[in-house]
């Protein structure tokens, strides 16, 4: 188990995290890349703009210091949206000590690398770091609330997803543990664009026949592109596919859905954008899903049309006639 955390994000899932951390008694420093609205937060002793309405503990330090912040620490948690992942680490990499992991709580896929989180920050920080994904169905609120949850630590190395595993781990929070890095890392990216589709569908108000068939087909996609890049069928069936992809799906918690329903319910992109704080990943995970489905000559119809609604204006009505219009098959 690690005892000394720093996590560098101060989003909401960062922000949780540090709150079941300080519970169980592990020191923990969170830092943002803006120092001042990282100041309000510890002032206000509540993430006000990412995580309204639940008091943080008294135990957790603030520390908008590049160096101070990587002292004495003996994991690290990166909680920093995909898109803005490489700046943050090119700038706090002379600062991060060796033979620390770190973790990555970061659902997505850089646009112009085709990167999934770790590979980024072994990009930017080299290939001897040691880098664990933390990933599963974890809508924040709901963490914050204590509901019963599940997630899962994966790393090549087995030992260390083990030591991930039982320091996250709580009553209300159960760790399982995984070997297939870069299938946990698609999946999670991934059903981020099927969320959108998903929030489509209930902004028109297509139906539940519509969400399952949604949710089955999305599924199949995922799996086809994953292991296509070389990760392990079974990883789709698990927490960090078909349960992440589901939590997304339904919550109204979720950002991709919600998204989505309001594209479905006639906002444009820019409108739909703006009506949260948060970075909504699937928008930006599209065009890397597509690049790769590209790449690897993946057929991924879902995927296709929620890149053409968002990134090419066609009309959703017309992205749905054409999906249901296409050539039938066996499944």
């Amino acid at each position: 188990m690690f005892s000394n955390i720093s996590i560098i994000g101060d989003g909401a899932m960062g922000t949780v995290l540090a709150m079941l951390l300080c519970e169980k008694n592990i020191p923990v420093r969170m830092w943002g890349y803006d120092a001042e609205q990282l100041k309000q937060i510890q002032s206000a002793g509540e993430n006000k703009k990412f995580l309204p309405g639940y008091e943080l503990p008294s135990s957790l330090e603030f520390d908008s210091d590049d160096k101070s912040i990587m002292t004495d620490v003996d994991l690290i948690v990166s909680a920093v949206p995909c898109q803005f992942m490489r700046p943050i680490w090119n700038r706090l990499k002379e600062n991060v000590p060796k033979n620390v992991p770190i973790v990555t709580v970061t659902k997505g896929i850089e646009n112009d690398t085709l990167l999934c989180p770790t590979q980024m920050l072994a990009d930017v920080l080299g290939d001897s770091l040691t880098a664990v994904v933390l990933s599963g169905p974890t809508i924040a609120d709901e963490l914050a609330r204590k509901l019963p949850a599940t997630a899962c630590s994966a790393c090549v190395d087995e030992e260390i997803a083990k030591q991930v595993q039982h320091t996250f781990n709580t009553a209300w929070f159960r760790v399982y543990t995984n070997t297939d890095v870069i299938g946990v890392e698609l999946a999670g990216a991934m059903k981020n664009v099927i969320a959108i589709a998903a929030g489509i569908i209930d902004g028109i108000g297509a139906g539940d026949n519509a969400k399952a068939a949604l949710l089955s087909r999305g599924l199949t996609e995922i799996t086809r592109l994953g292991i296509a890049c070389g990760a392990k069928p079974q990883t789709f069936a698990g927490l960090t596919g078909l349960g992440d992809l589901v939590t997304t799906c339904v919550s109204p918690k979720g950002r991709n859905r919600s998204f989505g329903e309001r594209i479905g319910k006639e906002q444009n992109v820019k409108q739909a954008q703006e009506a949260t704080e948060s970075v909504i990943e699937g928008v930006a995970t599209c065009e890397s899903v597509i690049a790769l489905a590209d790449k690897y000559n993946v057929e991924m119809p879902i995927a296709s049309a929620v890149y053409q609604v968002l990134f090419e204006n066609k009309p959703v009505q017309t992205a749905i006639a054409d999906l249901m219009q296409r050539q039938l098959k066996a499944e």
